[in-house]
């Protein structure tokens, strides 16, 4: 069986988690981890330059098949939200340029496909991602974990039959 190569976003604009994962529909294996971070005082136009930069590199860097993101939902604060939305979608705009298809997974569908459980706490999704990858340490930032759940939980989700 031919592997995968996922991209999973946790989407902001001060922090932009990434993780990506080969999957072979038995086993992930962690290929690289990490977080776009753009500087607070950074003028917001330029954040978004910044963040499209780095992503850009990513996806020439790791040529992922696919990128999983986390789907938005806005709580308390709408500006934050709309900050987050306008960051997403530079992300997401770099992979249409590349004909990359996009998934969208809620933070229950996240916890479900990961833990088992969609009201698992944050704790729980960070320690079953360590362990499904096969990692000695929970990975940091936290961003980088979430995105790594987010494509775990993509590869879960996925059918086989849409990438042949």
């Amino acid at each position: 069986m031919k592997s995968i190569r996922i991209l999973g976003i946790d989407p902001g604009y001060a922090i932009v988690g990434f993780g990506i994962v080969d999957y072979d529909g038995r086993k992930f294996t962690p290929v690289e981890y990490g977080a776009v971070l753009t500087e607070a005082h950074t003028p917001f136009p330029q954040r978004l330059k910044d963040i499209h930069t780095d992503i850009e590199f990513i996806f020439d860097k790791y040529q992922p098949h696919c990128m999983a993101i986390e789907k938005l939902f806005f709580t308390t604060n709408q500006k934050t939200g709309i900050d987050v939305a306008q960051s997403r979608g530079v992300t997401v705009l770099s992979a249409a340029k590349r004909n990359i298809p996009v998934s969208e997974y809620t933070p229950l569908q996240v916890k479900s496909a990961v833990v088992g459980y969609g009201k698992a706490e944050k704790q729980q999704v960070m320690e079953m991602t360590k362990n499904l990858l096969g990692l000695a340490d929970i990975p940091r930032p936290d961003d980088a974990a979430d995105a790594l759940a987010i494509a775990i939980c993509h590869g879960h989700t996925i059918r086989w039959t849409d990438l042949r």
